[in-house]
């Protein structure tokens, strides 16, 4: 009996070989029809002893799966959905990244096999896969097998982000064109639960607000206030929800998306007062929902249904924000309410006193004026806090709201305010070269995590790179090993410029992955590398001739360290060091590269360096050694002069320019020429560094290279050249001038770095700086504001040449006059008044002449800059009458503009 028993054990085991190994050979082969058919066949002892094998061929396809037919991975997901005999096992193979990248997740094939298992299997299966997290990209390809499933069983329908945000994008896919959306959710069985989970995804407002198939209105916001009155869904529970996430934010897009649910869902006035504090939190939200609030909070109090203090709270939150047109609603909604009921003028004048320290002078007028209006209603009671707050009050309304209140206003303010500015900034040193390869490898891995690495990382990995492989390349690959395979060399060949992260292909190289670019010159033809493109710049083309150089090195010659690292995050380099380094090459019998020497010239301060350090340059015997002596005594390259030009090219060609061009036809800019390095100190650099300094002057062609999508100042540019400024902002400015003139986003965020660099700030440092003071964007303004608070607090700022670039901006139309009064009114927020007053007093004369000279309208925002100047102005000691600001405060009417320049010329005593 025993040996029986045994025979068919080993039949069976046979069985259960013969049986993988078909259905491996028929994976191979890409035979996914046969699959459930096979699967079939084979009892679970069997599926089981098949997994070992599917499993390697995954392994094996995950490493080279380009290499295969690319029905091979889809037949392989099926295969081993059908023998996990266990839902977890089978759940967790289905959902690997390999078999998301096709729809083998759709194919009858798997949907056959998932039918064919018993039903708990299914259930658990589809739970499973419903609770993995969702694609970022694309839809989730498991929607119709688990939807499927949930219809066929009856069970529970999953409530996860995953099945909800696949609902919503592809549970209507194949409805009938024409049919109303309502209709259709009415009839899916699904609506009940989901619907109320969609208040739950972020990232939405895409599906929710585009139609579905029906006509005009049939949105989904339409649809869930139709299913809502009709009784199908929970309106009090729609509400709540919805008010629920309006109040946790998120995205701009998708609080519009929500708040058009809430608006269709029509909450009457009683629904809306049992949530009265849901819609006092929304007035600290986005524009749109706290105007929505407002308007609510407003037809609330009209009816009687909030208590007044309501009024108070909400007054208190809006009238400090920055929005206009919510501000003055709320004055107007204050002013009504004390009409109504004269007991609440009191209260409504001391919440209107909230907005006397609002930024902008328009707002304080308006809510001075209705404090006027409520003060004998509200009594002397409130005086003496209206009095406190009145000193908020900019100095053109000190006067009237003295005689309003009864005592001075504006006397706590000296003429001789201490000037306040930042602290000089103080770049941070390098720190120590890297100690360990496993501290490489984790900066390394942290560089390329990174989207704008920061300079000091780029260059202690490069020169970590250099450093570890003289010392122990075998050491330096085992650590480097993880970060090679989650990071590997793509062969260069991409589109954009060269960047650190291209810092892998030294990497690569020390692997021998890849030739060094004198092999690669080679193999592809003269100066090509992997590492430049038709559309590099050439600060990138300096950057891959630093690159391709390390990664010959480290090859052949095996430097000990790099020349040019530099010594501090600016990218400077300390002369000292410099000196000490070749000595060190010397003492080795080594020479430098081409490009490290030429890098390492550039980041070396322009002045002479101290005499211990010429002595010990001049020490030097080497070729290398001669030139940094000779370089050093030099003062290294001399800055380069800047010749103002009016940049017109449209005019200036004559012509018509081309279909791509067009848009600068309506170009006027001031622009910079430099005349570029001269041939005595550029036959010391290598080509790519000469590039950097060459001529500039405006032109078509550079704006348009400046334009191109590749074209993106970063901070490694400006580490390149540490000592210059100047050129820098010469041949950046068409991108600072498109921050004003082309609401580009982002430049202004350069303008710190560049201020808080060496070299004299000329024409184009206070350009730029000019340009982006001017910008569209808050975060760019804000970066300009930095620029100058940092080259005031340098002695750097020249504000007379500033102020009248700015007049010559405003006056061609490029700078605009409002973007420019919230900027100065921000640096003076920062205690910087003599600053702005300085720019100020440059900028007037300019800019008023043009004003007076002309019929038309002053520009918008120049009320509120003159404000500005008025505030500045009285709190700064040195102040001189300005015979435009006369002029202007003697025109007719009480417009913004004339009060503004009247207060103004009051404080420069020239009345």
């Amino acid at each position: 009996m025993s040996g029986g028993r045994e025979t068919g054990a080993v039949l069976s085991v046979m069985e259960a070989e013969e049986g993988a190994e078909r259905l491996l050979a028929a994976v191979r082969a890409g035979r996914t029809s046969w699959i459930p058919v096979l699967v079939g066949k084979m009892d679970a002892a069997q599926r089981r002893a098949a997994l070992p094998g599917l499993k390697a061929l995954r392994k094996e396809l995950r490493d080279q799966w380009s290499r295969e037919d690319i029905a091979v991975p889809g037949a392989l997901l099926v295969a081993g959905a059908g023998c996990h005999t266990g839902p977890a096992g089978a759940a967790t193979w289905m959902s690997g990244s390999d078999f998301t990248g096709r729809d083998w997740a759709r194919s009858r094939e798997l949907a056959q096999l998932v039918e064919a298992q018993p039903v708990e299997w299914q259930i658990e299966v589809a739970t499973r896969l419903a609770e993995r997290p969702s694609p970022r990209w694309g839809w989730w390809l498991y929607y119709p097998l688990v939807d499927s499933v949930v219809k066929r069983t009856g069970c529970p329908v999953p409530t996860s982000e995953t099945f909800v945000r696949a609902w919503l994008e592809q549970g209507f896919q194949e409805c009938r064109r024409g049919t109303a959306l309502a209709e259709r959710l009415r009839a899916d069985p699904y609506t009940p639960v989901l619907v109320p989970q969609l208040f739950e995804l972020s990232d939405v407002s895409h599906e929710l607000s585009r139609n579905r198939n029906g006509g005009p209105g049939d949105s989904w916001a339409t649809a869930i206030a139709g299913l809502a009155a009709g009784g199908d869904l929970d309106r009090a529970a729609l509400i709540d929800r919805c008010l629920a996430r309006l109040l946790r934010g998120g995205k701009t897009p998708d609080q519009k998306a929500f708040l058009d649910v809430l608006s269709a869902l029509a909450p009457t006035p009683e629904e809306y007062a049992a949530r009265v504090r849901d819609v006092l939190a929304l007035l600290d939200g986005p524009s749109v929902l706290a105007g929505h609030a407002q308007e609510v909070l407003i037809g609330l109090d009209e009816a009687g249904l909030i208590e007044p203090e309501a009024l108070v709270e909400a007054s208190a939150v809006v009238l400090f924000r920055t929005e206009k047109k919510l501000v003055r609603a709320q004055l107007g909604w204050l002013e009504k309410a004390a009409r109504r009921s004269p007991e609440r003028a009191g209260p409504a004048a001391l919440a209107a006193a909230e907005a006397f320290g609002h930024p902008d002078a328009g707002v304080q007028e308006r809510a001075l004026n209705l404090v006027a209006r409520l003060l004998r209603a509200a009594g002397e009671a409130v005086l003496p806090e209206l009095r406190q707050a009145a000193e908020l009050l900019g100095p053109a309304y000190h006067a009237r709201a003295g005689e309003l209140f009864g005592a001075p206003v504006g006397g706590g303010v000296a003429a001789d305010t201490e000037e306040v500015l930042p602290p000089v900034p103080v770049p941070l040193p390098l720190g120590e070269p890297v100690a360990s390869a496993a501290e490489l490898a984790e900066e390394l891995s942290a560089l390329l995590a990174l989207e704008r690495p920061e300079v000091a990382v780029f260059e202690r990995v490069l020169d970590g790179l250099i450093r570890r492989t003289h010392l122990d390349r075998e050491g330096l690959l085992a650590a480097l090993e993880p970060v090679r395979r989650a990071h590997p060399w793509n062969g260069g060949g991409h589109w954009g410029d060269c960047t650190p992260r291209d810092v892998l292909y030294v990497v690569a190289s020390i692997a021998g992955e890849t030739p060094p670019h004198r092999l690669w010159d080679a193999l592809r033809g003269r100066k090509r590398s992997p590492l430049r493109t038709a559309y590099a710049t050439v600060h990138g083309s300096a950057l891959a001739a630093r690159l391709e150089e390390a990664a010959w090195q480290v090859t052949a010659t095996r430097p000990p360290y790099l020349l040019a690292t530099p010594t501090d995050a600016s990218g400077a380099l300390d002369p000292a060091a410099l000196v000490a380094r070749l000595a060190g090459y010397e003492s080795a019998g080594m020479a430098p590269g081409h490009a490290d020497l030429s890098a390492a010239l550039l980041r070396v301060g322009p002045l002479p360096a101290d005499e211990a350090v010429l002595r010990a340059a001049g020490a030097l015997t080497s070729p290398a050694g001669q030139e940094l002596a000779q370089w050093l005594r030099g003062g290294g390259l001399p800055a380069q002069p800047s010749e103002r030009v009016l940049f017109e090219p449209a005019r200036a060609a004559g012509r018509s320019l081309r279909p791509g061009e067009h848009w600068f036809e309506d170009v006027r800019r001031v622009a910079v020429a430099q005349p570029g390095i001269g041939a005595g100190a550029a036959k010391r650099l290598a080509a790519e560094f000469r590039e950097l300094l060459a001529a500039t002057e405006p032109s078509v062609a550079r704006a348009k290279r400046n334009y191109d999508w590749a074209w993106r100042p970063v901070a490694h540019w400006a580490a390149m050249l540490p000592w210059h400024r100047e050129e820098l902002a010469a041949r950046w400015l068409d991108h600072f001038a498109a921050a004003a003139d082309r609401d580009e986003r982002g430049p202004g965020r350069l303008l710190p770095q560049l201020a808080e660099a060496g070299g004299p700030a000329g024409l184009a440092v206070h350009l730029a700086l000019a340009y982006c003071l001017g910008s569209a964007t808050a975060e760019d303004r804000t970066g300009a504001v930095d620029a100058l608070l940092v080259l005031a607090a340098r002695g750097d700022l020249d504000a007379g040449l500033l102020g009248r670039e700015l007049g010559e901006l405003t006056a061609l139309g490029t700078v605009k006059t409002n973007r420019l009064a919230v900027s100065l009114a921000l640096a003076a927020e920062t205690g910087a008044h003599r600053t702005v007053w300085s720019v100020l007093a440059a900028f007037l004369p300019v800019q008023l002449a043009a004003v007076l000279a002309s019929a038309d309208p002053a520009p918008r925002g120049l009320g509120d800059l003159l404000a500005v100047a008025a505030d500045t102005a009285r709190r700064t000691p040195d102040r001189e009458p300005i015979a435009q600001v006369t002029a202007l405060a003697a025109r007719a009417g009480s417009s913004r503009t004339v009060k503004a320049a009247r207060t103004l010329r009051d404080v420069l005593g020239d009345s």
